[in-house]
């Protein structure tokens, strides 16, 4: 099994979407490994979002991620599991993701587009131990 990190941002917690979210998941045949609901500590975020420093939109990602309750999750598959959870999220831009995806259907706002998951194998490696350290990542023997 193939793993990678999903994170519900606080948008999706405050409006009542992660169970949605979290059911389109599973019914496309990914299975949770590890969740947890909690606030990111600005420190974690900043090293979440650290390729962006320096830019100017990274104050807003970091204020935004960390401003309330997250759930963060572990999710596996058979295989490319983060393709499959992007195609599953739609494009960053919600005005430009397609119906049908997370944020096709759920969100307006590039700064509220609900979820977020890991973008190539190596990001999910980082992330998934940047959250969840200690717990097995990338390729599993389940």
């Amino acid at each position: 099994m193939d793993r990678t990190l999903v994170i519900c941002k606080p948008d999706a917690v405050e409006r009542g979407l992660a169970g949605q979210i979290v059911a389109r998941l599973e019914a496309k045949g990914l299975r949770l490994a590890a969740a947890e609901l909690r606030t990111i500590d600005a420190e974690t975020a900043g090293a979440h979002y650290g390729e962006h420093k320096g830019k100017s939109f990274y104050d807003s990602l970091v204020s935004f991620i960390t401003r309330g309750p997250a759930l963060l999750m572990v999710v596996e598959g058979p295989g490319d599991t983060y393709k499959v959870v992007r195609c599953l999220m739609g494009a960053t831009n919600p005005k430009d993701a397609a119906p049908g995806t997370i944020r096709g259907d759920l969100a307006i706002e590039m700064t509220e587009n609900l979820v977020h998951g890991s973008d190539s194998p190596e990001s999910a490696q980082r992330e998934i131990a940047l959250f969840f350290p200690g717990l097995p990542v990338g390729k599993t023997g389940l």
